[in-house]
């Protein structure tokens, strides 16, 4: 029985075939990460944020996650974002601002909470303890322009401004 020879464009083809599905299925290889939508996660100011996301932060490649609005970066993950949690109040935590976006900053047990101030919706950052790999300060540059896309409504506030404010306010 005679074989006749394939042109080359499909054998090209179905070695670049062979080589995506490969690629696809080595890439199936990591797991998605399980993260818990914040309450308002479907709500439409989150997705011009969750477009303008990092592909890595420091050496941390952004990963697949099996909810809305929330992203993760590295493996085991170090960093875990979610927009549309709750809008913080007034409150004594330590505020920065980094690029003009206000970050309320409050210290668990095994990771820090850093939750956009000012923002509706708001955007939260858990950023692990047990890493030490990323920087707060990282984290917060490269992720704060993604963050400023959801329009600010207020600032945080210090110390020397309560002051300045006029009696009875």
């Amino acid at each position: 029985m005679h074989h006749p020879r394939l042109p080359l464009p499909v054998r090209v083809s179905g070695i670049l075939l062979t080589t995506v599905l490969t690629g696809a299925f080595l890439a199936a290889c990591s797991p998605v990460v399980d993260v818990a939508p914040a309450a308002d996660a479907a709500n439409p100011a989150c997705a011009p944020m969750m477009v303008a996301l990092p592909d890595a932060i420091g050496d941390a490649p952004l990963r697949k996650t099996n909810s809305q609005a929330t992203a993760a970066w590295g493996d085991p993950s170090q960093v875990i974002l979610r927009c549309g949690v709750n809008v913080p109040g007034p409150t004594t935590d330590r505020c920065v601002s980094v690029n003009n976006v206000d970050w309320v900053i409050k210290e668990g047990d095994k990771a820090w909470t850093l939750t956009t101030f000012g923002r509706e919706p708001a955007t939260e950052i858990l950023l692990t303890k047990d890493q030490e790999t990323i920087s707060s300060a990282t984290v917060l540059a490269d992720l704060s322009a993604a963050a400023a896309k959801v329009p600010a409504t207020r600032n945080c506030v210090g110390q020397e401004e309560l002051q300045n404010l006029p009696a009875g306010q």
